[in-house]
């Protein structure tokens, strides 16, 4: 934000710093008396815009008023008594360094702390958090000798920690969490005796935990958790007798725990999760009377779990998840009156679950799945109404799933697949009002799904595969209108897909494969508008493809082989511009396949065999690449200039002529085309009639740019696009053609025109059309397309934007010639350029915009390579004090995974893009399997293994950007979204001069 917008962002706190801080270089002579200070405070408010004023009440003063002057400091109008500012009990900030309180937190500041800050030696509480202030801290704040409290958390500071801090012998509260400050803890902080609460997390430091903490006998709270401190925890921590919250989650932190901080009588909480600690736990855990919260998931931990930890009577949170435990579960888990997170999944514990777990109706979250336990569920489970969470998933449990699970009113996630359990689905998880995920896959459950599941509203995901179920898809299933993955494969279902399905419009994966379903494919499934996923294969589906299945726009996977289809594959299947693999095999349809095909450009695979086409195949990578038995085996009529078929010189015509009912449609239908074009001849010649008479007037657009003439340039774009001929046409996105128009003052320009749809499908093209229109109004930046004007009419919508001479990067990464032309330098700064453009939108404007659909082909390269992020059709505006609750957007494989459940939108939705989008940069083509569910922790892949091998080795400079850029995108991948960075963090990321520096 610039410096013109200052008075706009800043509150009225900023304007006490302005005045105390920057008006003057010599702070001491900022004003020598009560009536100097006073009036240069009046002068800058006189400078604010009027909404200001009213916050600005309390300052009036009238320096010819005699009873307003520095001898009377208790007056109304003394500084002293103005809002935000604190003095000692003389009350006269006439010498500056009897001001003891200043609290500037939560603006909008930007820019550093100044040195002259040292000036306040009187100074006691000094709070700037949440402000964008950056640059290092400086030195001089060492000299407020006063200082207790000291809060500079929530910032962009960055460098060391001053060493000097440890001077700061009163200091009780030290506060720097939220920043970009790096290199190592400075051992003097283990100087400031008095410190009660010392937070540092969420930075880039590195090195040692200093042992001199151990002298900080009074510090109640230590949190320098997310950062990449390596090495042991100190034996000396255990010296810090008052302590009460350890967390020194999220770094690289190994050995083991310190039998030392077993002593720590006081500590109610334990955070240690995702370090590489070792070791087992002791008996000597039961000396922590206190403990509330142990948490030492995702380390390397080992051993049994010891019995003693029955004894801590406090415990109310166990998470070890994710370490090398082994052994059963002690039964003394069961004396933990007040357990209510039980979270032991992903070790290699064995024997049976402890049988009292929730004796005392208290449990919440409930976790043991991917270990090796078996026999039957705890009793106490089936009345234990306070779950919410329960996953027993890939164990090898057993028992009747109807009679060993209860009701449960506030459960929203369950999944016991992959177990022996049998029996049938009770209608009582209907009544689970809150419940999202029932997973219940690869088990021996039989019977019929109950039709009461419809009643769990809020369901978004259903997943009952690979069972023995039977009976039909129940109708009720219409109200689960939440709902975002229906996986129903390889179970005995049987009917049709139930129209009434055609209401779950959120639907995104649709899975019934494998089944014995039957009937045509019902028309309801063109409702299905954000559907990317459906798998209807292996089936006993018959009659034609329905047309509406061309409305679905979002499809990335379509699979409707080995079923009973016939007739010609819909010409509306031209509208699938997101389809990525297609297979419609081992079926019996026929006739030609549709040119439209061609325009598929993001297709990858398919797979046609066994059915009856003939004539040509399209010219489309995806068949011309595809292997021979995947195209012609089965279809003897096909033709093409590719290995296994005939040349489409030697056949005459398409040896499947139309039935005589076909012939009688095409002869409906030429008689329709002969009326429709009378009509339109008829309204042409009444069109040009209407336009002589409109010639005065000026065409009806609107123009975003002030400098155009609208109605000129409209006419100009008509012109030079021909009037939006195909040979102009350079792209074609969801919801519109992209256009090359080269303009009369010499300028191209890119006029994306939106498609003219009749259909339900035109509105939410309209909705993208004006949201686009919105969002790049409110930005400017070199690394997002420029949006010159627009226009809205009666007869064209379209976009006028900047021309980009190279295109797509998934264009030019795609081509061989064109990806060695972006080499490694050129592909750090592509990089570099979408970083600043995500930062500048998630930090810069207010409110935030956040994209939603971050993906290769959304990013357009200009003559010098330079990144520029285009297509916000689907852009949202972050609401303040809002959910932020949508529907899905994106592109299949790029979209961040908690999307499928939350459809919650944050700016870390567009963090998890860009980290795929960069390992695509690198790579040359999408990563893949590095992105699976699995990716989830650091330095799990080498530079070596994403690297483009269609370009020479990188040289030692450019190597080390590209190996922060993968730790980067390491670290943006994280499948829960709170642990991704910032964007802006990301920015400082990349301007480190080591990879140490960077916080992963």
């Amino acid at each position: 934000m610039g410096s013109s917008s200052f008075e706009k962002v800043c509150s009225l706190r900023s304007f006490v710093l302005f005045v105390l801080l920057i008006s003057s270089p010599n702070i001491v002579a900022f004003a020598s008396s009560l009536n100097d200070e006073a009036d240069a405070l009046l002068k800058w408010k006189a400078t604010l815009q009027n909404e200001a004023q009213p916050q600005l009440s309390s300052w009036t003063f009238f320096p010819n008023n005699a009873t307003t002057s520095s001898s009377n400091p208790n007056s109304s109008t003394s500084p002293c008594f103005w809002f935000g500012i604190g003095c000692n009990s003389a009350g006269n900030i006439g010498n500056l360094s009897n001001l003891i309180y200043l609290d500037l937190s939560t603006n909008q500041f930007s820019g550093k702390i100044p040195p002259n800050i040292g000036l306040l030696t009187n100074l006691q509480v000094l709070r700037l958090f949440t402000n964008h202030l950056n640059n290092s801290i400086p030195e001089e704040i060492s000299q407020l000798k006063s200082l207790d409290e000291l809060s500079l958390h929530s910032n962009s500071l960055d460098g060391p920690i001053p060493l000097s801090l440890g001077n700061l012998s009163k200091l009780e509260y030290l506060y720097l969490y939220d920043n970009s400050l790096f290199g190592s803890i400075p051992s003097e902080i283990g100087n400031l005796s008095n410190l009660v609460e010392l937070c540092i997390h969420t930075n880039s430091l590195n090195g040692p935990i200093p042992p001199t903490f151990g002298n900080l006998k009074r510090l109640a709270l230590l949190d320098s958790s997310y950062n990449q401190l390596s090495g042991p925890i100190p034996a000396d921590i255990g010296n810090m007798e008052s302590l009460k919250n350890l967390t020194l989650a999220e770094n690289y932190l190994v050995g083991p725990i310190p039998t030392s901080l077993y002593g720590l009588e006081n500590l109610t909480t334990l955070s240690l999760f995702q370090n590489n600690l070792s070791g087992p736990i002791p008996e000597e855990i039961e000396n922590l009377k206190s403990l509330v919260c142990l948490q030492v998931n995702e380390n390397q931990l080992n051993g049994s779990l010891p019995a003693s930890i029955g004894n801590l009577s406090k415990l109310e949170i166990l998470y070890i998840r994710n370490n090398h435990f082994s052994g059963s579960i002690p039964r003394e888990v069961e004396k933990l009156v007040r357990l209510t997170v039980f979270r032991v999944a992903w070790n290699q514990f064995t024997g049976y679950l402890p049988q009292n777990i929730c004796q005392h109706g208290l449990l919440q979250y409930f976790t043991a799945n991917g270990n090796y336990l078996i026999g039957s569920i705890p009793k106490s489970l089936r009345n234990c109404s306070s779950l919410i969470r329960i996953r027993l998933d890939q164990n090898q449990l057993t028992g009747n799933i109807s009679e060993v699970f209860g009701e449960y009113p506030n459960l929203d996630y369950i999944n016991i697949s992959n177990n022996t359990f049998y029996g049938e689905v009770s209608p009582k998880w209907g009544r689970s009002s809150r419940l999202t995920n029932l997973e219940i896959w690869r088990n021996n459950i039989t019977g019929s799904i109950p039709p009461e599941l419809g009643n769990s509203s809020e369901l978004h995901l259903v997943d009952l595969s690979s069972n023995n179920l039977v009976g039909e898809i129940p109708k009720e299933f219409v109200r689960l209108t939440s709902l975002v993955k229906l996986i129903l494969s390889n179970n005995q279902l049987s009917g049709a897909i139930p129209a009434e399905l055609g209401s779950l419009t959120n639907l995104e994966i649709l899975d019934l494969s494998m089944n014995k379903l039957s009937t045509s494919i019902s028309g309801c499934v063109g409702s299905f508008s954000q559907l990317h996923y459906m798998n209807l294969s292996h089936n006993e589906f018959s009659g034609e493809i329905p047309t509406e299945m061309g409305m679905l726009v979002q499809l990335s996977v379509l699979d409707l082989s080995h079923n009973h289809l016939t007739g010609e594959i819909p010409k509306e299947f031209g509208n699938l511009q997101s389809l990525l693999t297609m297979n419609i095999s081992n079926n019996n349809l026929s006739g030609i396949l549709p040119r439209a095909f061609e325009e598929l450009h993001g297709l990858l695979y398919v797979n046609i065999a066994n059915n009856q086409f003939c004539g040509p195949i399209p010219n489309n990578t995806a068949f011309l690449d595809a292997p021979s038995e995947a195209i012609s085996e089965g279809n003897k009529g096909l033709c093409g200039e590719v290995k296994g078929l005939q040349p489409c010189q030697s056949l005459t015509a398409c040896k499947h002529l139309p039935t005589r009912g076909h012939r009688s449609t095409i002869f409906m239908i030429i008689f329709s085309l002969l009326g429709v074009l009378f009509m339109i001849l008829l309204f042409a010649l009444l069109g040009l009639y209407i336009r002589k008479r409109r010639s005065s007037q000026k065409i009806r657009d609107e123009n975003l740019i002030s400098t155009f003439d609208g109605a000129k340039m409209y006419e100009e774009i008509i012109a030079a696009t021909g009037d939006f001929d195909a040979m102009y046409c350079i792209g074609t996105g969801g919801y519109g053609r992209v256009y090359k128009a080269l303009m009369p003052s010499g300028s191209i320009v890119a006029v994306k025109r939106l498609h003219t749809l009749q259909d339900g499908s035109y509105a939410t093209d309209r909705k993208e059309f004006f949201n686009e229109i919105a969002a790049l109004t409110e930005v400017r930046h070199r690394n997002i397309v420029k949006l010159h004007g627009y226009c809205s009419s009666e007869r064209h919508s379209f976009l006028v934007y900047e021309y980009l001479e190279k295109g797509s990067l998934a264009k030019i990464l795609s081509k061989e010639e064109e990806a060695r032309e972006l080499d490694w330098s050129r592909r750090v700064n592509v990089v570099k350029g979408l970083v600043h453009a995500l930062s500048y939108m998630h930090h810069d404007c207010s409110p935030p915009i956040v994209h939603r659909d971050i993906s290769s082909k959304n990013v357009l390269l200009d003559s010098d390579y330079e990144a520029h992020l285009s297509d916000f059709g689907t852009a949202k505006f972050l609401k303040l004090n809002s959910s932020n609750w949508t529907g899905f957007a994106g592109t299949y494989g790029y979209a961040a995974p908690e999307l499928a459940y939350t459809m919650r939108v944050t700016e870390k939705s567009d963090v998890y893009s860009f980290g795929v989008v960069a390992l695509e940069i690198i790579n040359g083509n999408h990563p893949g399997d590095f992105i699976s569910p699995t990716f989830s922790s650091p330095n799990k892949i080498q530079l070596k293994d994403v690297l483009d091998h269609r370009l020479p080795p990188p040289t030692v400079q450019v190597e080390d950007e590209l190996k922060k850029i993968v730790t980067i995108a390491n670290v943006c991948l994280r499948q829960d979204p709170r642990n991704r960075p910032t964007m802006h963090t990301i920015s400082q990321m990349l301007l480190c001069s080591t990879l140490q520096m960077i916080h992963i």
